[in-house]
């Protein structure tokens, strides 16, 4: 793969994952100007869809203080690279993933969530026979319905019990107030995360009143952060996506970001002056709501897919592209693509400037 560095992109056989470096670090610039600097708040970038610690480290660079995660095996990928501070956002459950959580502990200060007693303690067993001292903040729901304790004295009463644990450190709160992500209309979207924010500000508040220390508020995916940022009691965004930024993300959440992931695709067939196909279909970008979008002057009307083919209908007959040219397409969601790819080609002035092993796709576990 580093026979690549230096050749031009279209030297790249296809479909192949693309960043370009300049746009990249634009968006991460931008996000990072919004968190640390404006709202004066942590950045915690999730990792779910870099799948790389060669991103994550960019991130750290520019300012994150840490990293997020979405399963403990991505959280091993991280921190066998060096990456110190992890939060596994999600709950780590039964004893087989309870001893790779200790085992992890060794190597790096990994976060868990955490919104069931009993599943507290079977953590705390095993770090006091582990020698380690994990901590965990309580995942609150504020209206999405997935995961989560309720928001108030729920949480304020998980809070006490874990509290009283030796070999855990109850460090705060975490929530994801997704569900006012398609809210198209942004008066009330900002009202929304707001109020729903507050449950869990209010909830820290209370924690804290009952005397236990909160030192953690973690909230803000890239479809909210440049709102979470700014409520009062938030102190960490874990917004990671944005740093790609894709057709959902833009179209979808109203993240103004530049599109720095593509595929690079070939035209392998032209069956009709009306119809472009290609070699990317949804083994390649995935399956989401918001479909891919053609970079390059190709009017598209339509792009659907089967699992290696793309299906580009054009909303006027043309002769181009023609049979074997390469063309560029911004996937529909970033994280339903990334994890299908071995590497990721980072390109800068139309060339490869690096290749990223995306060592963290397949981490299920």
């Amino acid at each position: 793969m580093n026979s690549l560095v230096g050749q031009p992109r279209e030297a790249l056989d296809t479909p192949a994952l693309m960043v370009d470096l300049d746009v990249l670090q634009r968006n991460i610039d931008r996000m990072t100007a919004t968190i640390i600097r404006e709202a004066k708040v942590g950045w915690r970038p999730h990792t779910k869809a870099m799948k790389t610690p060669a991103l994550a480290n960019l991130c750290l660079e520019a300012g994150a203080h840490g990293i997020t995660c979405a399963k403990l095996g991505e959280a091993e990928v991280m921190a066998a690279a060096g990456i110190r501070d992890i939060l596994v956002a999600n709950q780590i459950v039964g004893p087989t993933k309870i001893d790779r959580l200790v085992k992890v502990c060794r190597q790096a200060d990994v976060m868990v969530c955490v919104d069931q007693f009993e599943n507290v303690r079977e953590i705390d067993r095993a770090a006091e026979a582990g020698g380690v001292r994990p901590r965990v903040l309580i995942e609150v729901d504020v209206g999405m319905q997935r995961a989560g304790v309720l928001p108030g004295e729920p949480a304020v009463s998980l809070a006490r019990r874990i509290a009283r644990l030796r070999h855990v450190r109850f460090a705060g709160l975490q929530t994801w107030e997704a569900h006012a992500l398609f809210e198209p209309d942004m008066g009330k979207k900002k009202r929304m995360i707001e109020e729903s924010l507050g449950k869990l500000t209010d909830t820290a508040q209370a924690i804290r009143d009952s005397g236990i220390p909160v030192e953690i508020v973690s909230c803000g995916g890239t479809g909210t952060y440049w709102i979470s940022a700014f409520v009062p009691g938030v102190t960490e965004i874990e917004a990671g996506g944005g740093i790609y930024c894709d057709i959902s993300y833009r179209r979808q959440f109203g993240v103004e970001h530049e599109f720095a992931l593509t595929i690079l695709s070939t035209v392998t067939s032209r069956p009709q002056p009306s119809r472009i196909i290609c070699d990317a279909g949804f083994k390649t970008m995935g399956r989401v709501d918001a479909a891919p979008e053609v970079l390059g002057g190709i009017d598209a009307k339509e792009f659907v897919m089967s699992a290696e083919h793309g299906i580009i209908r054009l909303a006027e007959p043309g002769e181009s592209p023609r049979v074997g040219d390469k063309i560029e397409i911004i996937p529909g969601y970033s994280d339903s693509t990334v994890f299908l790819h071995d590497v990721l080609y980072g390109i800068r002035s139309g060339r490869v400037e690096t290749v990223w092993p995306l060592v963290g796709r397949g981490k299920l576990q």
